[in-house]
This record gives structure tokens, sequence and C-alpha cells, in this order.
């Protein structure tokens, strides 16, 4: 005897058995038993989730006639006479399917409309069951409203649709809707328990979890994921095994991520992702369980006992939700989101699902501070805090470039003639909400400020003067290395110049300090002093000497001259002569001495010349 797959073995027979559609079982089963019958009824829903079975279910109740052959119309049939059992095996003269995606031209519903004159063969009524409705022509829509708006008294009509904004007006006004629900993954998993139960194959609750959130509310779908999964499993469902099957990312991932993203720490953030590469997970899905463990972390916190004691990774999910406030958790979630649908525009997907997770970690809500993270300490690099002095700098060639730290208030100015201002602002400061300090410092050179000092009113409270040395500072950043240029950083500037790299292969050109450059068997050998453990893979190291025609020689430490540092520093110094410049201009210094509490803002001053 040939197999039967089990959405079809285990078919809803009557309503009762129906899972997760109560709403269209209490309308139809009180219409059948005050017989308040309707003659065209729509169903309308997701694929899977029971329209062509309710439609069976409601030709039987029409058609059943009990076992002792004298039974009426029901809300449950019997299952056993003879029109019960025609219908569930598809033989019933007057129950007919037609199926609108092959046959969708007027010829066809013709056909079918010219049958309805006859009155019923074997049945107390004929029952139309066109699916697919929305996929019917113009014209075969036209030619059927008639007989839909007024049938003769032993003709139903049930029609169903995956996409009723298709279906004309015209026959939506002519039919009673019923739209089928998504299935809930508790309702799916539930069932498919009780499926495998009657099958006798064992079934691990976590395995049961991942078929039924991969149903996506699709019963049929759930059913069909298990029947593949007991051919994976030889006869029985482990977590591990379905795990495997669909290609999900393992939850303890995902848990990393978020402990590396509540710690702040980038390295650890990198090495998730370097990990998920190695592993060969999907980007795509590894977001998408982000945003799902998001929402339950969101949801442990908004209504803790909405949570299911039962499941074993709901403590993980509350101590997840105990490291993040609800606003991060928010943005995080909606970046995970946005971030599956910009995953195509990346490089490629990992450098996407990178970029994704230092966003979140680049926008964190001012005022969050990082948690440990639960796997061993990392080590980070040394950091450094640096004053900012309100004078000229003097011009250096080549300009060091020292990490300045983030200041929580921009740093004021001292007001006189010639100011130097300092950096704008990064945007991710500008977003974040700054505190207010009360500055109690009092002026003992003048009795009363004169009108002419006090600041006018469109000025923030923290913009005022005040000493530098006031200013406050968030914790010290990780120090930049300082450029230092040499004779092969230029050549190996020149021989990059040359490329059109793009990409992460343009990437560790652009970061790689040239140490040196030799010549073994007629090819150049370039030895390179790269930091990124994820510029060092082997395939961007292959692409590099493909397109070089050389051979590299790549070593791990931080770069002190490479292409983005000599970027960096022109663009600073193009930056700082256009500040002097702005500054030291008559105009300027004539509104400084006129007006003391004037000033530059900061940021507002741009070179005239594009940095490269």
């Amino acid at each position: 005897m040939s197999y039967q797959v089990l959405a079809r073995k285990y078919r809803p027979q009557s309503f009762e058995q129906l899972v997760g559609q109560e709403h269209v079982v209490q309308a139809l089963a009180n219409a059948l038993t005050q017989g308040r019958l309707h003659h065209a009824y729509l169903f309308t829903g997701t694929r899977g989730v029971g329209k062509t079975t309710v439609s069976r279910i409601l030709a039987k109740s029409l058609n059943c006639t009990g076992p002792d052959g004298t039974g009426g119309i029901t809300a449950q049939p019997c299952g056993v006479c003879h029109a019960c059992r025609d219908i569930d095996s598809g033989r019933f003269v007057d129950y007919v399917e037609l199926d609108a995606a092959s046959n969708r031209g007027v010829e066809e519903i013709s056909q079918l409309l010219d049958q309805a004159v006859y009155k019923p063969v074997v049945g107390r009524f004929k029952v139309y069951m066109i699916d697919e409705v929305h996929m019917l022509s113009n014209t075969a829509f036209n030619a059927m409203l008639k007989t839909l708006e007024e049938p003769p008294d032993y003709l139903k009509f049930v029609l169903a649709t995956t996409d009723p904004q298709k279906v004309p007006v015209t026959v939506l006004s002519r039919c009673l809707q019923f739209n089928l629900r998504p299935m809930a993954a508790a309702d799916v998993q539930m069932h498919l328990g009780n499926v495998l139960g009657a099958e006798s194959v064992p079934a691990e609750p976590g395995a049961l979890r991942l078929l039924s959130r991969a149903a996506r509310g699709s019963m049929r779908d759930g059913l069909s994921l298990t029947d593949q999964a007991i051919a994976f499993g030889a006869g029985s469902l482990t977590e591990a095994g379905v795990r495997q099957m669909l290609g999900s990312v393992d939850r303890g991932h995902v848990v990393a991520i978020v402990d590396a993203l509540a710690a702040a720490s980038g390295e650890a953030v990198v090495a998730q992702a370097d990990a998920l590469r190695g592993a060969g997970l999907s980007a795509a899905g590894t977001l998408e369980d982000l945003a799902t463990l998001l929402q339950q972390m969101a949801l442990a916190q908004a209504a803790p006992t909405a949570l299911d004691d039962a499941d074993n990774e709901t403590a993980e999910i509350r101590r997840l939700a105990a490291l993040l406030p609800a606003d991060e958790i928010q943005l995080m979630y909606s970046m995970a989101l946005h971030g599956r649908a910009e995953l195509h525009l990346a490089p490629d997907e990992y450098a996407g699902l990178l970029m994704v997770l230092l966003r979140m970690l680049a926008f964190r809500p001012a005022g969050t501070s990082p948690k440990p993270i639960k796997a061993a300490a990392l080590v980070r690099p040394a950091a450094v805090a640096k004053a900012v002095v309100a004078v000229p700098l003097p011009k250096v060639a080549p300009p060091a470039l020292v990490a300045v730290p983030k200041v929580v208030a921009p740093v004021p100015v001292v007001a006189a003639p010639v100011v130097a201002e300092p950096a704008a602002p990064r945007l991710s400061d500008r977003l974040r909400p700054r505190p207010v300090e009360v500055e109690a410092q009092a002026d003992d050179d003048m009795d009363g400020p004169p009108p002419d000092d006090a600041p006018p009113p469109w000025m923030e409270a923290d913009d005022a003067p005040a000493p530098v040395a006031a200013a406050a500072r968030e914790p010290e950043a990780p120090r930049r290395a300082e450029l230092r240029e040499t004779p092969e950083g230029a050549q190996w500037a020149e021989r990059i110049a040359a490329l059109n790299l793009v990409g992460m292969t343009g990437e560790l050109a652009r970061q790689a300090q040239a140490l040196g450059c030799a010549s073994a068997d007629g090819r150049e050998v370039w030895t390179l002093r790269v930091e990124r453990e994820s510029l060092r893979a082997p395939a961007l190291v292959s692409k590099l000497e493909a397109a070089l025609d050389a051979k590299l020689d790549i070593e791990v430490g931080v770069a002190e001259d490479s292409i983005a540092l000599r970027t960096v520093a022109r663009a600073e110094a193009q930056q700082r002569a256009a500040e002097d410049l702005a500054t030291q201009h008559p105009m300027t210094r004539t509104l400084l001495s006129q007006f003391p509490s004037a000033r530059i803002l900061p940021g507002s001053v741009q070179p005239l010349t594009p940095t490269p």
C-alpha cells in the first residue's frame, strides 16, 4: 500500500477536529443548526490554513444523511454515510472542486454554470467549490455574477482565495466572507505532537518548537516539514537534526550576539560574525532569529507572565532581558528587521550582517552602561584620554592622528579674538540626548554682565563659554594608531591607486601597512601588517594577490602607515586649515570683537576642496 502523507492522512473530517479557526467554526455551526444558510461563501487566508478542508466539511454537513440514512442538515456530519464517505474520497458527483489557477477562462466557468440548472443527482445540495478564485479572468467573473447572485435553492457556491484584494467587489458583495487566520505556533506545535503520538514517532519538544515556527502559520506546511524531518531523522525527531534540516541558526549564536551587544564589545560582535561565516550559517536567518529573540526579550520586560515557563529557553530570555533597557531592545529590533531587507545591497551577506550588528553598537541610547560578557573576558586595546585645548594647533607634517575621547556635551571655546574651534560632533553624538550642566562660576572682574555679554536666547545652556577643564567626558576610548609615513607605505599607496579594488578586497588593501617589497621567482612579494582578523581571511588575501599579480605575506599587528590612515590625515589637515582660515578672516575677527558672546558654530566650517 502506498504511503499517505501526514497532511492528507490527518486532514480534519469535522468541525471539532479543525484547529485554530474557532471563529469560522462557530459561525458555520450556528448557521447550520439554525438553518440560516447563505448561497455563497468566500474563505480567505494564507496557504495551508484549512480553506479547502472547511469547504469539504461544509459540503458533508449539507448532504449528510446520518448512519441510518434519515438525518438532515447538521453541524456534526456522521462521516459514515454514503455522502460523507464519497466527499472524503473525492467521488461525490454533486460536489465539484474547480482549480481556477488552471481553469481560469470563461469557457470553463460557462461549462460549470450550464450544469447548475440540473438538480442534485444523489445529494441534498450541489456544492461548487472554486479554489484560488482570484485567478479567474474578468470575463469569467462577469459570466458567473448573475448565477452567483441568484442561484437555485439547491446550489451553494464556496470560493477560496489567498489574495482577496484581486477578487472584484461585485463578487465580494455577493458572498459571506470568512477570513481564516494563520495558525499560532503553539497550536501547530500541539497538533504536531498529537499527530506524532498517533504515528508512534518519538520527538523532542525542541524539534516540535522549531517545526512549528518554520511552518509560519500554515498547518499543512508544518505537517509537510514533519514528514521531511521523520525521513531525515530515520523515524525520530531531534532538535539538532531538525535544526540541521531547516538550516536554522543555533540559538546559542544569537544569544552570544546579544551578550556581546550588551557588553558593547565590538571585538566580540566581529568574532560572532566570523563564527557564523565559518559555520556557513545564513545571515538572513541570523537576523530573523535575532529579531525573534529581541521580541521575546521585550515581551519578558513588558509582560513576564506571558512567557511559557515550560520552555527551556525562557530562563535565558529573562536573563538577556535584564541586560538591556527597553528602548535599546526596541531600537535593535527595528534595525534587525530593516537589516534583513538591506542584505542584498551589501558586498556579501556576512558584511551586511556585520554592519547591522555594528550599527546596533553605534546607536546605543545615551546613559546605558556595558554589561560583562558571559564568556571569558576579552583583551581590549589600551585606552588613553587627551584633553582638548582651545588654542590654535601648530601645523605639523605629517599630522599626528590621536583619537579624542567622546564628549557628552560639546567642549566650549574661550571667547577670544582668535580661537580654534573643536572638531564637529559626530552624528551618533548629535543623536544622543545631552545632559544640561549647571555652571556656578561668576566673573569677578565685572560688577554685572553688560547687555551685550548676555548669551542670546537661542543658545543652549551647554553651549555657553566655560573652562575647558570642566567639560564632562565619557570613559576613555580606545587609542587610534599614530601615522608614521614610510617609503614602503608611499610605494604601496601608489601601487594600489593603479587598481580598481572594491568591497572587502579594497578594504584589505586600504587597511594594510606595507612593511617591504621583495622579488622572488620574478614576482613581487609584499609583506603586509593587518590588524583585523576578518581582513586576514584566506579568500580575501587570494583575491588581492590575483589583483596585484603578486604574493602577499601577512602578519598580525596594528598598522601605523596605511592608505586609510593617510586619507584620514589629509582630511583632518584640510579641516584644520579651513578652520584657521575662517578664524583669521578680518570679517570674522571684527564680528568676534564687536559681539563678545558670538562664536563660530562647531562643524559649520568645511574645506573648499573635496576630501579624497
